[in-house]
């Protein structure tokens, strides 16, 4: 029992603030294991929206952070909560809706589609919890020249990337995705890709260590190996793995 009670104690692991699109892709359940096996470290993930994730980091309450809206993350590190970032891998937003498509939106321009969606007062959902695919969607909106005119449909979910699909599926709404977790969504109803493309639409993920001399407790050590793995030939690799039906969700793009 003394043994066993030691095993606990000096047991390895971190936790590490994540979007919900890596939880809620299956990503983490497949990548994992793999690192535990490598490393013997065990990683607790914090699934939120990006922003908020950040904000668990700079509260000390993560050892990194693995996220995707690379203006805050640069900020973040610039502000010096990371120690440095490093690019992990990619994919690609969507925007998904009524396969029958009534307002008109299909084809490969994310500002146009939305421009149709708001002239067709068509119903959609916004995440609008800070994450990293709100950011995008705001940033597509701005574009759009519509912050201030997005259609009598527009409604805010506060919510992550799994409930406002559900959402857009039970009510035939439209909504931005993440591929990844769209394409791991089961509940589809009548939905389908409407728009995907588009150059804007390009997902960038980093991986950053919590800075210890902001908070002193963070594992440094640990984290680290966390993210020399994830950016290592061999997470990389499992990374490029990691598919759905056939279909790859994440691209490896570490160092570039």
């Amino acid at each position: 029992m003394l043994f066993a009670a030691s095993m606990v104690v000096n047991a390895q692991s971190i936790v590490v603030a994540s979007t919900t699109s890596t939880e809620q892709s299956g990503l983490f359940a497949h990548l994992l294991p793999a690192f535990k096996k490598a490393s013997g470290i065990e990683v607790k993930v914090v699934a939120l929206g990006t922003g908020q994730a950040l904000d668990t980091a700079r509260r000390g309450d993560a050892d990194a952070v693995f996220v995707h809206d690379q203006k805050a993350e640069e900020k973040f590190v610039s502000e010096g909560f990371g120690v440095k970032r490093y690019p992990v891998m990619y994919n690609d937003f969507v925007l998904v809706g009524p396969k029958h498509d009534p307002a008109g939106t299909r084809g490969q321009d994310i500002v146009e589609g939305l421009k149709r969606l708001a002239a067709a007062n068509a119903p959609f959902i916004s995440r609008g919890d800070k994450s990293g695919t709100h950011a995008a969607e705001l940033r597509f909106w701005e574009q759009a020249g519509l912050n201030g005119a997005k259609g009598s449909g527009f409604k805010e979910c506060g919510c992550g990337m799994g409930p406002a699909l559900n959402m857009a599926a039970a009510t035939g709404a439209h909504a931005l995705a993440d591929r990844g977790t769209w394409l791991n969504f089961r509940n589809r109803a009548g939905l389908a890709i409407l728009v995907e493309g588009d150059q804007r639409l390009f997902n960038q993920y980093g991986v950053m260590v919590v800075n210890p001399a902001k908070h002193p407790q963070v594992k440094q050590a640990e984290a680290q190996k966390f993210v020399d793995w994830v950016t290592s030939p061999a997470g990389q690799s499992a990374i490029a793995a990691y598919k759905i039906g056939g279909e790859q969700l994440f691209f490896p793009n570490a160092g570039q």
